[in-house]
Formats: structure tokens, sequence, C-alpha cells
């Protein structure tokens, strides 16, 4: 570099980092862009890509206001006919405006970005309150060896799991079946591998994840606790890019595969090993899931010789790219997740052997098709048309009382949306769209001994409208966005309105405002009818609203009320960031209406009885993290929360804590990055989950039953656990690269129980019965790229 561009440089450099009064008196002198680049790239650790003559003969002076990035990128683009494509966490593509790539559509807005590196790489937090995950650029987490989908937003405050799964993920207090997971824009409705302890998502094949919490945008339905939406690739790059990986737990491989200029094909799979292999990691993920279920209960019994048993798990991805034109684009969608679980069952009796299977199946398909239309550079439109199919199998043979059992749990969804985007101008922006969805789903139980048959199925048809604006000042610091969703049912000719807003205002150079808002329906849910639905692993099923206000019986079989579940949430946010130190807190207020006690899995005295009411939940979530350039991020966050539900009948109608009211909940990590090295150490503790005591038990002529104390009015022992991983990448050749990498979860082996319930002995006592987390848990994987 010349002497000059050195110097031009080094004033950059101080502006950037001093606002006095000689800082003021050289911002008038104009820079080359070149320089000012430079500049940008070294304080911020950041490279811009673009071709010399894209930006030659481009000067400019820079505001005393330019404090972030952002504010940097924000100013060059208004006063250039500049285009900056975000890449990922560091990397930055600029191209002339007018002469976009036939890619650009897509091109994720760069001023959006508030926090980059948010507790490890490819975690970014933007100012609408979201937050993006990039599998392909993620950094490491504590105790995971893979960038989980599902497992790495449990990092984020106020999300946890009280069962240690990710098919139990509790956002700020709400149920899982109150998060609304979408697969490139298709609703699923099995989240999790090993019923939960894996993501049914391979983080392989997934170029980014958004997760809401609050504020979300109209387009969105369904989710009143969170909408957690991931995408693959959606552009062709005509590179060939694939890998293979394996851990001691399962194996896959993926492959993006360009057929022709204008055509891609990506696939994934991956399958179990579990059924040929006997791991360690298998062995503590068996005894985690099984510990309560019908399957080791046969196992501990005497009587029994439980044989042949078999597990496995596997998901298959694809999705098809086809740019019809520069302008028209197409793109084909299908998804299978798939688990199996079978085992035998042999009493002996009278020198006579009596063999039987159980099964258990869970399987996830979709299938979509999207069409997407760029009329100029301002308006784009969309249309996606898909089919999610969800079917949930068990057979179950009781030899001693001589019955089978039979339950199914089926779901059909249906979906066609349009949408549309337009960008009036630097400042404005709007989205708007129609949405019909058709969901039925179908409940079997089938029992011989004695004969009983229930089979119930709900469908329901809504319309949605929803629009939103989106205002972004010249210098970034305010963002706006208003939008209204309407959803009419026309089952219940109901029409519900739905508005939602984000609003960020930055100030003070470091200091952030953020309030979001938002209301929010859904007519899905899952409930637990018996502690021993499917086998006693699977207890979930999902159900549609009916709007019935009292129970009904059709067939002899009583159809419960199940009301369409209504939220309301507010929050407001203050954040600090400066230096690669962000201080941040946000305080909330959530409340749900139209929830069932046979949805929150009650394990006392309301475990049998049915009724509607709502939960209430208030918290503040507090989180600092500070990085250390590129080599050290360490992190502290807090949520302090109070739950409590409020049913008309339950407990003479005074409100009492939710199942999932976690008061108190703490996480520290840290990760360290040396060149290829990555090493991460965390630590998450908790307050117990509540629970009910007993306080004897009552024998009549006709019936036993427990004596319980007021619900919810103890809480299990503190949850504690040390998590660790590591992991290393080296070139294998010049195109083939490899990682190995191993994590422990919970180092210290620390007994958690995480659930307990009571049950009644023979002699008119009663147990408690415990359920245990993972104990220490080892796992290593092995990954090659080419």
């Amino acid at each position: 570099m010349s002497k000059k561009g050195l110097l031009n440089v080094i004033i950059v450099l101080f502006f950037l980092n001093t606002f006095c009064i000689t800082a003021q008196n050289v911002q008038k002198e104009k820079l080359s862009l070149a320089s000012v680049l430079k500049a940008l790239e070294i304080l911020y650790n950041v490279s811009f890509s673009y071709a010399d003559e894209t930006i030659e003969d481009i000067t400019l002076e820079l505001p005393e206001n330019i404090i972030t990035l952002t504010d940097a990128i924000n100013f060059i683009s208004i006063e250039t006919d500049l285009n900056f494509k975000l890449l990922d966490n560091r990397f930055i593509v600029i191209t002339k405006k007018k002469t976009l790539s036939s890619h650009d559509f897509s091109t994720q807005q760069l001023e959006e970005v508030v926090v980059v590196n948010y507790l490890t790489s490819g975690l970014t937090k933007l100012n609408d309150g979201s937050i993006t995950l990039k599998p392909e650029s993620f950094g490491m987490l504590p105790g995971l060896i893979e960038p989980d989908v599902l497992q790495s937003i449990q990092a984020l405050p106020g999300v946890l799991s009280v069962d240690e799964t990710v098919s139990n993920i509790n956002v700020r207090g709400g149920t899982h079946d109150q998060n609304l997971i979408l697969w490139d824009g298709i609703k699923m409705y099995q989240s999790g591998h090993f019923f939960g302890l894996i993501s049914a998502f391979n983080p392989y094949t997934t170029k980014s994840v958004k997760v809401s919490k609050n504020g979300t945008p109209a387009k969105y339905g369904d989710g009143i606790s969170s909408i957690i939406d991931m995408h693959l690739s959606n552009t062709i790059d005509n590179t060939f890019n694939a890998g293979l990986g394996f851990n001691l737990i399962n194996a896959d491989g993926f492959a993006k595969i360009p057929l022709s200029h204008n055509t891609e094909l990506q696939l994934s799979t991956r399958r179990s090993i579990t059924d040929m292999i006997n791991t360690a990691t298998f062995e503590q993920y068996s005894k985690r899931i099984f510990q309560d279920s019908d399957f080791n209960k046969a196992k501990e019994n005497d009587d029994f010789i439980s044989q042949n048993e078999s597990f496995y798990f596997y998901d298959i991805t694809a999705k098809f790219l086809y740019d019809i034109t520069k302008n028209d684009k197409v793109r084909f969608h299908f998804f299978n997740v798939f688990n199996d679980l079978n085992y035998d069952e042999q009493l002996t009796t009278n020198d006579r052997n009596e063999v039987l299977n159980s099964q258990l199946t869970q399987r996830n398909s979709a299938i979509g098709l999207t069409y997407t239309r760029d009329w100029n550079d301002d308006l784009s439109t969309s249309i996606q048309i898909y089919v999610s199919n969800y079917d949930l199998d068990a057979t179950n043979f009781d030899l001693i009382n001589n019955q089978r059992l039979i339950q199914e749990n089926e779901v059909y969804d249906g979906s066609i949306k349009l949408d549309l985007n337009y960008r009036h101008n630097q400042n404005f922006k709007y989205n708007t769209g129609y949405q019909f969805t058709e969901v039925g789903i179908s409940n079997l139980e089938d029992v011989n001994n004695p004969d009983f048959k229930s089979y119930i199925k709900e469908v329901n048809r809504t319309h949605s409208l929803y629009g939103e604006g989106a205002f972004l000042s010249n210098n970034a610091k305010t963002n706006l966005k208003l939008g209204t969703r309407l959803n009419y049912l026309d089952k219940f000719n109901t029409l519900l309105i739905e508005p939602r807003l984000s609003f960020s205002q930055r100030f003070l150079d470091y200091f952030r405002l953020e309030i979001l808002g938002e209301l929010k329906s859904q007519t899905t849910s899952q409930i637990i009818d018996l502690q021993n639905d499917f086998l006693g692993i699977e207890k979930r099923r999902w159900v549609l609203s009916n709007n019935n206000t009292e129970v009904t019986s059709i067939n002899g079989v009583n159809l419960f009320p199940v009301p369409i579940i209504k939220s309301k949430q507010a929050s407001v946010g203050l954040h600090y960031n400066k230096n690669k130190l962000l201080i941040s807190t946000e305080a909330y207020i959530k409340k749900v209406d139209g929830i069932t006690s046979r949805s929150q899995g009650f394990q006392n005295q309301y475990q049998f009885v049915y009724d509607t009411g709502s939960y209430k939940i208030k918290g503040l979530d507090l989180l600092i993290n500070k990085q250390f350039n590129t080599i050290f991020s360490t992190w502290l966050s807090y949520t302090y929360s109070k739950n409590n539900y409020l049913f008309s009948t339950l407990n003479d109608g005074e409100a009492f804590p939710n199942n999932a009211d976690i008061r108190h909940a703490l996480t520290f990590g840290g990760v360290y990055t040396y060149n290829d090295l990555k090493l991460a150490l965390g630590i998450n503790w908790h307050t117990g989950k509540p629970i009910t005591n007993p306080i004897d038990v009552t024998d009549s002529s006709t019936s036993r039953e427990i004596n319980y104390e007021a619900p919810n009015n103890s809480n299990l022992n503190d949850y504690l656990r040390t998590d660790f991983s590591v992991s290393y990448a080296f070139e294998i050749s010049e195109n083939t690269k490899a990682n190995i990498g191993a994590s422990i979860w919970n180092v210290l082996n620390k007994r958690n129980v995480i659930n307990a319930y009571y049950a009644l002995n023979d002699d008119n006592t009663y147990r408690m019965v415990e359920n245990q987390s993972l104990g220490i848990t080892p796992n290593i994987s092995f990954r090659v790229n080419f």
C-alpha cells in the first residue's frame, strides 16, 4: 500500500474510534472507497469482495455519526450506487445496484444486523428482535458435537427444555406445541429423533434458521410461543459440494449437485447406527428415554423376557432448484423423517411360551412446490403449495391382562400461500399476502379386552390475509415494523385480528431500545390422555380445536372442549453494545388463553380432571456477552420468570404454578478458538420444576387414591449440568477438508431429577417415581467435506 493509502487508513481508523474535535476536522477530507473499506475490514474483522472497477474513482467523506459497521455500510449504500450482500458473519460482496445478478432477489439486508457472533460465530441478532443461526458458519456451543438446530437455540435467553429434549422446548413458559416449526416454509409436526434427544433436521443442509420469540412478522400464523423458521440454500452457484460424517448415534451424507447452469439438486440423508452398534452414547440415550416406559417395565418384570429389541431412525431431504429465467424460479421440496421401535415380550405360563411384538412408528413427510417471480429490483412475488403429513402408530400387547391396544394419531396439513414483497425506496418496504390452510387430525384407540374403539377426526380450514410495512431510517437508528394478520376460521365462522409490532431505536451511540408486541392464535395443540400413551414413550398426540364449550358425546365417546388458543405478548428491551461487549435486558409479559388441562401433563390430583384455562408469565432475560477479537467469546445469561395457571375449577379457581414454571435459570459459557481448534465449556443451572407432594392414601370400598397437597406447591431439587466440546479442522487435500470432534454432556455426571410423580402400591402406600436426566454422555464425530 502507498504511503498516501496508508495515511488514509490511519485517518479512517482514527475517525471511527474517536469522536472528538480532531476527528471532526479530518473527516471533511474525502477518502477513496478502497481505503475506507480496508479500514472497516481491520476494525470489524470482515472481508469485502468486489471487482476493482466496481469501486474505482469513488470517494466520500464519512459523517461523524458513523459508529458501527451497520452505519458505515448503510451510509455507503445510500451515497453510492452499490449493493452489499452479507454472505455470512464475515464476508460481504459488493456489486452495483443496476447490475444485480439473478440470485440477488433474496439478499439479506445488512442494515438489519445488530450483533454479529452473538454468543458464538454463526449466531446473529437482528434489529427486529429475532436471532439468525447459520449452521455452515456455526462455531461451537458446550456439549454439542454438531450444530444441532433445536439444541443450539436452547442457548438463547428465555429458551430451555425442562426434560432436556428437542421435542419439549419451552419458550417463555410455553409448551412445545406452541412453537411453529417451519422447514423451507412447510409446517413440521415432528421435531425430534430418538424421542426428542436429537433434532430431526439435518444441520448440514440447513442454510439459515430464524428464531422469533415476540414481534413476529405478520406472514407467520400459529406458534404463539415462538417461530423457528429453517431454510435450505435457495441459490444456484454451479459448485459441487458434498460431505460425509458419523458420530456414535448416526451417520449422514449430503450433496449439492449442479445439474446444469440453471438447475441444481440438493440431497441429504441420515440414519442411526443404533440397531447395528451398541455405543456408550446409545446406552445413555436409551436409559434416559426408556426409564419410565412399558418397554423398560417389561424388562424389569421377572416373568418376562424382552428380546429382539430394535430401534432406528432416518431422515431424507431433497430440494430441486430450477431457474427458468433470471426472474422466474421454481423450487421443489421433499422431507421425510422416520422413527421405529419394536420389541418382543415373552411370557412363560404352564410350560407354554407366548411371544408377542409391540411396535411404535413415528413419521413426518412433506412435499412442496414454490414459484418465485422477480418483476423488477423492487417487486417480487411467490406462491407455495405444500402438504405435510404426520403419522404415529403404536401396537402394545399386555400379556398378563391379555390385552392389545392400538393407538394412532395422524395429521394432514395442506396449504397454499401467496406472498408479495415491495420495496418503495431505501426506507420503506411492504409485505402482504394470502394463505389458505386445511388441517385434519384424527385419533384412534382400539382395545380388545374390554372391547372398545374410539375414532375422532376434526377438520378446519383457515383463510388468512396479512400485511406489514417496515421503515428504516437513513442512519439505520430507527427500525419500525407494523403488521396485521386476519384469520378467518370457516368452521367456527370466526374472524381473528392479530396485530404485530417491532420497534427498535438506537440512541447515545451504543444503546438500543426495543419494543415488541403481538397477538397470535393457533388451532392445533397436543394433549396427554394417559401416562401410558404410545407404549409410555411418546406421550403427546395432536388434536384440533373444536371450539366446544362443554363435553359432548358421540357414539359413546366423549368429546372434550378444545378451544382456540390465543396469546398476547409485549416486551421491552434495552441493549448496550460497544467494543464487543453486549449487555442486554428484556422484560416481557405473556398471557395465553384456551389451554386445556389435558395438554399440560398433570401427574397429580388433576391427572384425569378436565378443565380449560390460561397461563400468565412475567419475566426478565439478562445477557452479558463479551468477545475478545475472534479468539474467545464468553457469556452469562440469566432468566427470572413467574408462570402461573388459572383454571375455572382446578384449585378452586385460584392461580397456581405452571408445570413449566422455572423461576430462575442461569447459563455460563465460553468458546475459545485458536486457528482450527475450538474449545467450549458451559454450565447450566436452573431451579427444579414444580411438583405436588402427597399427604396420604384414601382407601374406600370403590377406589383407592392419593390425597395431595396444594398443586405444584413444592419443587424438585435444582438442576445443574456442565458440558464440554472440542473440535479440530484440518485439510486432507487441496479440495478435501475434515473435522474431528468430541463432546461430553454432563461432565460431572450430576444426578438431576427432571420429573417425579407418585404411584400407589398394593399395600395402600405410595412411592415416588423419578425420571432422571442424561448422565455423563460422551460422543465423538468425524466429518469430511469436499
